[in-house]
C-alpha cells in the first residue's frame, strides 16, 4: 500500500483551483484525528455535565485545516476506525479542501473519543478512550509515500510516538520528508494522561527534538521538559531546547504572544486581547497561521522583520479561535485574521 493511495481515504486529488496538490506550498501533516465531545455546558466537570455535543479533534487535523481555511494548501496523513466517526472526520477534511488521500482505516479499531471539559476559565480537562484506538494502529506499510515526498513543509506533535505500530510510522515519514527536501515542524503538544509516565514522555518527546527544523512549544511544556525550569529565562530555553540544526524555536505564552529563538536573534511579539470562550484548537490554530506563511516564504528564517510579522498573524489566529467553541469550527479565515491585526493596530 505504501507509495499510493489505495485503501485510503475518500480521495481529494485536486484543491479548490483544479490544481494537483503537488504544488510547492502544501503542508502535510501526520498524527491523531479522533472526536471530541464537549460538555454543552462550559464550566462542569464531566459527571455534573448535561450532555455532550461532538466534534473533530486531534492537533495534526486541526493545524491543516487551519492552513486551507487561511488559503492554503495541506493534507492530513493518519489512521481512523472504518466506523461512522471515521468516515465522519474524513468527510470533514474533504469538506475543508484537505487532501485526505493518507487517510487510512482500520477494521478492527475504533476512532479514538475524548472526553473534554471545559473549566470555567476556559481551559480543558481530557478523559481518552483509546484502548487501543485507529490512530495508534497505523503501520508503516500504509504511508502515502508520494505525499509525503511532496511536502514542503511536513509538521507533526508526539501522540503518535507513544505506541506502536504508529511510533515506527511517523519516523519512516519523517525520514522520507527529510530526505525529499521538507522542512520538519513540531508541536509536542504533551497530554500526559497518554503516556505511561511523566519520565516516559520527557524522553519519547525529545527522542526526536534533534531532527525538527521548528518547533512550538508552550511554557508548560518547557517547565515539564526541563524539570522544573523557568520558562522566560532565556538561558534556560537556549541550553536545554535550541539544537544545532534549529532554524527556529517558538515559545507561546497563550494570550500574551509568543517569543522566538534563531541562531542570529530572538525577541518577543505581543498577543491579540480577546475574551476567550473555549481555548480549544488555539495553539493549533497558530501553528497553521504559521505554517501557511513559511510555506509560501520560507526567507521568514532568516528575516526579523517578516518572521514577526508571521508570528503576528500565527498570534490573531490563536486569538480568534479562543471567541468561539471547537476547534475546527472556530478557526478563521486570512480575512478575518487581517482584520482582526487591522483592528488591533488602529487601538
Amino acid at each position: 500500500m505504501a507509495g499510493n493511495s489505495t485503501g485510503g481515504g475518500e480521495d481529494l486529488p485536486t484543491d479548490t483551483n483544479g490544481k494537483s496538490a503537488n504544488n510547492n506550498s502544501l503542508v502535510v501533516t501526520f498524527g491523531e484525528f479522533l472526536i471530541d465531545f464537549v460538555p454543552t455546558v462550559g464550566g462542569v466537570s464531566l459527571a455534573e455535565a448535561p450532555a455532550f455535543k461532538k466534534a473533530a479533534g486531534g492537533a495534526p487535523a486541526n493545524v491543516a485545516v487551519c492552513v486551507s481555511r487561511l488559503g492554503g494548501t495541506s493534507a492530513f496523513i493518519g489512521k481512523v476506525g472504518d466506523d461512522e466517526f471515521g468516515h465522519m472526520l474524513a468527510n470533514i477534511l474533504k469538506e475543508n479542501n484537505v487532501d485526505n488521500s493518507g487517510m487510512r482505516f482500520d477494521h478492527s479499531a475504533r476512532t479514538a473519543l475524548a472526553f473534554v471539559t471545559l473549566r470555567a476559565d476556559g481551559e480543558r480537562e481530557f478523559l481518552f478512550f483509546r484502548h487501543p484506538s485507529a490512530d495508534m494502529r497505523l503501520h508503516e506499510s500504509e504511508l502515502h509515500i508520494d505525499l509525503i515526498k511532496q511536502a514542503k513543509i511536513f509538521h507533526f506533535g508526539s501522540i503518535s510516538l507513544i505506541e506502536e505500530p504508529c511510533k515506527s510510522a511517523q519516523l519512516a515519514a519523517m525520514d522520507i520528508a527529510k530526505k525529499s527536501g521538507s522542512i520538519l515542524s513540531y508541536d509536542p503538544n504533551l497530554r500526559l494522561p497518554l503516556w505511561p509516565s511523566a519520565e516516559a514522555a520527557r524522553k519519547g518527546i525529545m527522542s526526536i527534538w534533534d531532527q525538527a527544523d521548528l518547533i512550538k512549544v508552550s511554557e508548560d511544556e518547557i517547565t515539564f521538559l526541563t524539570e522544573g525550569g523557568d520558562p522566560y529565562d532565556d538561558n534556560v530555553v537556549m541550553k536545554n531546547l535550541f539544537h544545532p540544526n534549529l532554524k527556529l524555536l517558538i515559545v507561546t505564552e497563550g494570550s500574551a504572544g509568543c517569543r522566538y529563538y534563531t541562531k542570529t536573534f530572538k525577541g518577543r511579539v505581543p498577543g491579540i486581547k480577546v475574551k476567550p470562550v473555549d481555548t480549544t484548537g488555539a495553539g493549533d490554530a497558530f501553528v497553521g497561521g504559521l505554517l501557511s506563511s513559511l510555506a509560501s516564504d520560507l526567507n521568514l528564517f532568516q528575516d526579523e522583520k517578516r518572521l514577526r510579522e508571521a508570528l503576528a498573524f500565527a498570534n490573531a489566529c490563536g486569538a480568534l479561535t479562543v471567541t468561539e467553541r471547537g476547534a475546527i469550527p472556530a478557526l478563521p479565515t486570512k480575512q478575518a485574521v487581517l482584520d482582526a491585526l487591522t483592528k488591533h493596530h488602529a487601538s
